[in-house]
């Protein structure tokens, strides 16, 4: 699977705030200022409740900032109205959620091929590359699986090849590897770190471990609102 990224494809947030109502104004994010290039992995560290996922979801247009620009190659994205929004979402950004939101009902193959179907991509293509992203994650012999067949590190296996289907360009993380044990939290990210290596992903990864936070190439403290260097 080739990278479709151009090397100097950038995403930028500049002075991102969000605030929230319940009732009295809460502002979660202050004046965030974030730059990812092409094969770059960047770790977010926090205490629960200071924004990681808010950020996550602003970055992948999942959410609309309060204040500030979000940017993909000097564009910035939230100009485009609501159609072009969720197309750009489909096709630039891929998505990985410590809950990885599966369909039970579904096989592991149909589960992966499902964004693209959405995006109106034939369906043999897919399933040749979904098959292939299958392989690469190592459960080629799973494809027909239902999801509630397989294990927590082989569903997680499963969302991060939903993620790759459409050849995003940033791929978001939201803590992969919380709900599985160390050995297995450890598989994911080493396969999560080979992925962005060979596919040239800019990725983002929120987690409480410090520790595979470190063996990435930076890590950012998001605190009292505002994100800065460790």
């Amino acid at each position: 699977m080739n990278s479709t990224l151009h090397p100097k494809d950038t995403f930028e947030a500049r002075g991102v705030e969000k605030d929230f109502y319940s009732p009295q104004r809460l502002t979660v994010l202050r004046g965030i200022d974030l730059t990812i290039g092409t094969g770059e992995m960047v770790a977010i560290i926090g205490t629960s409740g200071t924004g990681k996922t808010t950020l996550l979801h602003i970055l992948g247009a999942l959410d609309r900032p309060s204040r500030g620009t979000v940017l993909h190659n000097g564009d910035d994205i939230f100009q485009q109205n609501d159609d072009r929004l969720s197309a750009f979402r489909n096709r630039t950004i891929g998505f990985v959620f410590q809950a990885h939101h599966l369909l039970p009902e579904f096989t592991a193959l149909e589960n992966i091929i499902l964004p693209g179907l959405i995006s109106g991509r034939e369906r043999a293509l897919l399933i040749e590359e979904a098959t292939a992203l299958l392989t690469e994650v190592g459960l080629a012999e799973r494809a027909a699986h239902r999801v509630g067949e397989l294990s927590g590190g082989e569903q997680q296996r499963v969302a991060l090849a939903r993620a790759l289907i459409m050849k995003p360009r940033l791929l978001l993380a939201d803590e992969p590897t919380g709900n599985l044990d160390p050995k297995t939290g450890e598989a994911v990210f080493e396969l999560i770190g080979n992925l962005n290596r060979s596919l040239g992903l800019a990725t983002v990864m929120v987690t409480h471990n410090h520790q595979l936070a470190a063996r990435m190439d930076r890590t950012l403290v998001l605190q009292d609102g505002r994100l800065s260097a460790t």
